[in-house]
């Protein structure tokens, strides 16, 4: 069994490993990390031989930490980015590299549709109709996205929804609202299968998902890092915020993941603290007394115009694990347009928590 996992900010870690009887039996880590001493990786590999394969990440963690030398250094690795590397082992999990990725990114669509895109395109990746999918969205209208168990009047104020012409829309994903302008939002989805993240906890498959753009903003002179639960942040604000939603396959199998992603490139804060109603509970937890502080856009950190900071975000994920042009079928059209009659752009939908 072979496992890999990409300790966030860190280095990449692998495991080779068989069962039997069991326990964990010739296991063998490696990477591109460094470590110190160089017996380290001997104590690594003892302390996970014998193990019960049913061990769970915490476990395995807490096997290598007793079993190290006192004086070890690990840099870009952890313990628990190998035990994760033997979850994944034993879940069969699959890598970026497994599959033929494609890139949708069509014309500008409506609040709505673009909810029922998430949905259809999802689907078809569970039902391993469709390849996993990299979708770059397009707004033709400012938006405010609410997460599916949000309460409507808690989180959106009518009043500025009507002043500005904003769309209020619900997701199928859980997570905060957000406020999106066509020209100043940069929103991606990930239809994924299942078998990417398997062995991987809820908390790591965030991280795991958000790793290429990092390292595409890395490239645009941005350091950003992720910050759990579902932030991607910055030395001097938050730039994005991610939500996921899980999809069983037709016949009740693993699925795919649904991880989508809203970056801001630009923000008008004031509009934003208009239509939003942003608790001071909510924000004694953020470390800042200011809503308008926890946002940087993009457009001033990299000084490039929107369409460039896309086209390199799309090149790097390219670059890295290959993309190839795409694009939504007929059919899938035909069924998201359904969905957007039947429950995206409804009011039962929307306000399904009032």
């Amino acid at each position: 069994m072979h496992g890999e996992y990409k300790v966030p900010g860190g280095k990449l870690a692998v495991v080779d490993l068989d069962v039997r009887g069991g326990a964990l039996r010739d296991v063998r880590v490696a990477g591109d990390f460094f470590l110190e001493p160089d017996e380290a990786i001997l104590a690594i590999d003892a302390a996970l031989e014998g193990a019960p394969a049913t061990t769970d990440t915490v476990g395995l963690a807490a096997r290598i930490d007793a079993a190290l030398p006192e004086s070890t250094v690990m840099l870009g690795l952890t313990s628990e980015g190998v035990a994760v590397a033997v979850r994944r082992a034993l879940a069969h999990a699959t890598e970026w590299s497994d599959y033929d990725w494609q890139l949708i990114h069509d014309a500008p669509q409506s609040p709505a549709l673009h909810m029922a895109l998430d949905e259809v395109i999802t689907a078809e990746v569970a039902a391993g109709r469709r390849p996993p999918t990299l979708r770059v969205w397009e707004w033709d209208s400012p938006a405010v996205i609410i997460g599916s168990f949000q309460s409507l009047r808690n989180e959106v104020d009518p009043v500025g929804v009507d002043r500005h012409g904003v769309t209020v829309v619900r997701r199928v994903s859980g997570g905060g609202a957000m406020f999106a302008e066509p020209s100043s939002t940069i929103t991606y989805s990930l239809a994924v299968p299942h078998s990417l993240v398997s062995g991987l906890s809820f908390a790591d498959s965030y991280a795991y998902l958000d790793d290429w753009v990092l390292e595409a903003l890395g490239d645009m002179g941005i350091k950003a890092w992720y910050q759990p639960l579902n932030d991607i942040a910055t030395e001097v604000g938050k730039i994005a915020g991610a939500a996921q939603k899980r999809v069983v396959g037709p016949d009740g199998g693993p699925g795919a993941v649904l991880h989508h992603v809203t970056m801001s490139y630009d923000i008008d804060a004031d509009k934003m603290l208009d239509v939003l109603r942003i608790g001071k509970e909510k924000m004694s937890d953020k470390g800042t007394k200011s809503a308008k502080k926890r946002v940087d856009p993009l457009r001033r950190q990299t000084g490039l115009p929107r369409q460039a900071v896309i086209e390199r975000m799309i090149e790097s994920f390219r670059n890295r694990h290959g993309l190839t042009q795409g694009e939504v079928t007929p059919q899938e059209l035909a069924r998201a347009e359904e969905l957007v009659r039947t429950k995206f752009g409804t009011a039962e939908w929307t306000a399904r928590v009032p």
